[in-house]
């Protein structure tokens, strides 16, 4: 139990996926405006990033692995990934349309969310196990939604601030997040 709580907490806060490594940019910049398509956009790469990590684990030891071609990984994931993004788009059109219309072209965007599919690659890298799959899938999609609602917050209290016109939106956020991002840097220390 001690090993899965020591890789949750690696994988939401030291190697935060999205402030300590990068990945998944376009959708933390593109739906942190509002703290209600923030925390939409969480539950929906929470829900992709479970699954995806557990069906990706699943391909790659029981189909990939024992028939020798892991070379195809990369596609079939995509595949996978692909396919678990529509049924959240379905799913959101019917039951939440005005989610559904904030995340716009975002929510598509998942496929090809690298953070997503990194988490995935990292995960098979990192040989775990099928529970250490899960815990680590769901750690680092809870680390994404915890970087893009702290996001969230900090833009719209941006938005009430008097900011200099060269710096106003993209600009303040660009260097917003790598302010948010160095503190996060705070917690290699624990590592």
């Amino acid at each position: 139990m001690e090993t899965y709580i020591l890789l949750a907490i690696t994988c939401i806060l030291i190697n935060n996926i999205v402030l300590t490594q990068y990945l998944g940019i376009c959708p933390f910049m593109g739906t942190s405006k509002a703290m209600e398509t923030a925390v939409g956009m969480s539950m929906a790469v929470l829900f992709v990033l479970v699954m995806a990590g557990s069906v990706t684990w699943m391909v790659e030891h029981w189909l990939l692995a024992p028939m020798g071609i892991t070379f195809l990984r990369t596609i079939a994931f995509i595949l996978i990934i692909a396919s678990l993004v529509q049924f959240v788009e379905m799913f959101l059109k019917k039951s939440a349309p005005g989610l559904y219309a904030g995340l716009g072209i975002f929510l598509p965007l998942i496929t090809t969310n690298c953070a997503v599919m990194g988490a995935c690659l990292l995960a098979i890298s990192a040989e775990y196990t099928f529970i250490e799959t899960l815990v680590a899938s769901t750690a680092y999609a809870v680390g994404f939604g915890l970087a893009l609602t702290l996001f969230a917050g900090i833009r719209e209290r941006l938005f009430q601030m008097r900011v200099p016109g060269p710096f106003r939106d993209t600009a303040i956020g660009l260097v917003t997040a790598g302010v948010v991002s160095l503190s996060f840097f705070a917690f290699k220390g624990m590592g």
